[in-house]
């Protein structure tokens, strides 16, 4: 079955087909970075415009691409939450009319779903059950996977997310936007320990993350003098650091915890490599083996959206539409 996936949660305008026989065979995303930065960050009224105004090229991009036509789509997955509530109307609008039109069904997809299953579309994929740490924009989440729709959280953010902290640290240092990838850009040029910040609930005994207070100490550093760049590099890199720690340290906790010997790491701040690294070498000590989406995947993009939907069918655990527009900006993904 040809699989239409639909993503339109925040800022990027996603959409792939995905072939439940041959796999994903075409994916195009529309980026607004551009759009916002003049901003500052995302403006929910100007990213559900775009949306509308790129999802039907896209859909036009992806056909071309993948060789078929519309009349081939057997279903359409979307990204019904968590988001914006406005862009996900966008996407959930667009997919139910076109399942109509179309008479195939239209699937409600988790966006952290879409996140934590990435990885299972690479050429050497996990297996269940296995571990995900989640670290994707406003989320960040340790995860038991058992299988497609069992899930149990076992630790989540109490404050900001680390992508947050990321973009909100980056902001106030002055480095532009979108702030996460600048910090870590200048934090490879930085040296870290020269600035002294805390490790947040690192020995907290439990997989929680809070990293509200990270960011409060870089602006209590940044107020004690002023800062040229050498100085901010450094500071970006032990902010880096810090995160990194925190969230190594929580993920193979969780491993231990489980007993599992696979680790899952999905969604945007999943690219940093300084994360990467960490991971690598505290899973390969202790004998256990992390896996990651390939990195156009780590983004938010359709073919995740698309790869989940026909999971969903394949394994008959569907989410049902309602033929109508309801989106859940605010959605556990336990409640899955």
């Amino acid at each position: 079955m040809l699989v239409l996936g639909i993503e339109s949660s925040c800022d990027e305008t996603g959409l792939a087909l995905y072939d439940t026989g041959c796999g994903l065979l075409a994916h195009a995303v529309h980026s607004q970075t551009d759009l916002h930065e003049a901003y500052g960050g995302v403006v929910p009224e100007l990213a559900s415009r775009d949306h509308i105004r790129r999802v039907v090229p896209l859909l036009r991009a992806v056909l071309d691409k993948a060789g078929r036509r519309a009349a081939d789509i057997g279903a359409i997955a979307y990204t019904a939450g968590p988001g914006l509530a406005g862009a996900l109307l966008v996407g959930a609008g667009f997919a139910e009319a076109l399942a109509f039109a179309l008479k195939v069904p239209a699937l409600p997809v988790h966006h952290l779903e879409g996140h934590l299953l990435s990885p299972l579309l690479s050429a050497n994929p996990p297996r269940f059950p296995f571990v995900a740490l989640l670290v994707s924009g406003g989320h960040t989440q340790l995860m038991r996977v058992v299988g497609i729709g069992q899930y149990e959280l076992l630790g989540e953010t109490l404050d900001d997310a680390a992508g947050e902290a990321f973009d909100k640290t980056a902001k106030l240092l002055g480095l532009g936007y979108p702030g996460g990838p600048q910090l870590a850009a200048l934090a490879e040029r930085g040296r870290a320990g020269r600035f002294s910040l805390p490790r947040p609930m690192l020995h907290s005994g439990d997989l929680n993350f809070s990293f509200s207070g990270l960011k409060t100490a870089v602006l209590t550093q940044a107020r004690k003098q002023a800062l040229d760049d050498n100085d901010k590099a450094d500071l970006c890199a032990e902010f880096q650091a810090a995160i990194v720690e925190v969230l190594a340290a929580k993920a193979l906790a969780a491993l231990k915890a489980t007993g599992l010997r696979q680790l899952v790491v999905a969604g945007g701040v999943g690219a940093n490599r300084a994360l990467r690294d960490a991971l690598d070498a505290g899973a390969q000590a202790v004998g256990a083996r992390v896996f990651y989406p390939e990195m156009e995947l780590c983004t938010d993009n359709g073919a995740m959206i698309a790869f989940a939907g026909a999971q969903r069918l394949t394994f008959s655990t569907a989410v049902k539409g309602d033929g109508g527009f309801g989106v859940r900006p605010r959605w556990p993904l336990e409640e899955v």
